[in-house]
């Protein structure tokens, strides 16, 4: 498990999890030479690596006719750097365990977490619905180029899902809003979410790959 500057909860997580051997890792995936670090550092101490999980994300809000221009440059900076750029990164990075096995196998997982924005538009955060199509794009890139090692790459594409970041607003009339957007009158757990991950990382799921998994209740249909 990666985090960036919440150690205190990504310990608390790592404590929470059932058996042992699990590893947590600090990262800035903003940082090229971080990410390369931190994903060493989990194979190292993991044995080496079968999934990775692209969930990393930032969303920033940027109306095109708000601000200024460094503003504007710095939201794409920051949103491509770390839901794009750095899921990329992390991607080159893990690859490299997943080819390169001791035992002379090959294979694994690469799930990305994308975003019903990617499809709808997200018209206050246009970095964040880009970034998280190109998130898409990239995952089915890459499920041809990586199909003759054994490794399977698919994403998933959430609507809302309640989380510490959306719980303030989705408390609101704004949020009463987003969960009419879906006719079950709600949005997704993170369980929800977490459950569509388990099956892409899971051995029966290869011929899943290059697939865009949408999860957002009915929300957004296309």
């Amino acid at each position: 498990m990666h985090y960036r500057d919440a150690s205190d909860l990504a310990a608390a997580v790592r404590d929470s999890l059932p058996g042992d051997g699990h590893v947590v890792v600090r990262g800035d995936l903003a940082d090229a030479e971080a990410v390369r670090s931190m994903v060493d550092e989990a194979a190292d101490r993991l044995g080496g690596l079968d999934v990775l999980v692209n969930n990393a994300g930032v969303y920033l809000t940027h109306p095109l006719l708000d601000g200024s221009y460094d503003q504007w440059q710095q939201a794409w900076r920051d949103t491509l750097g770390v839901n794009l750029i750095g899921a990329a990164n992390a991607t080159w990075c893990a690859v490299r365990h997943m080819v390169a096995r001791g035992d002379g196998t090959t294979g694994g997982r690469i799930i990305n977490v994308g975003s019903r924005g990617a499809f709808r538009g997200e018209p206050t955060h246009p970095a964040y619905g880009a970034s998280k199509a190109g998130l898409h794009a990239f995952g089915q890139s890459l499920a041809v180029a990586l199909a003759p090692h054994g490794i399977a790459v698919a994403s998933v594409a959430p609507g809302y899902v309640e989380t510490d970041m959306t719980s303030k607003e989705l408390a609101t009339r704004a949020g009463d809003v987003i969960k009419a957007q879906s006719p079950y009158n709600r949005v997704a757990t993170a369980e929800e979410v977490a459950d569509a991950v388990l099956y892409l990382a899971s051995p029966g799921a290869q011929w899943a790959s290059g697939a865009i998994l949408d999860l957002n209740g009915a929300s957004y249909l296309r």
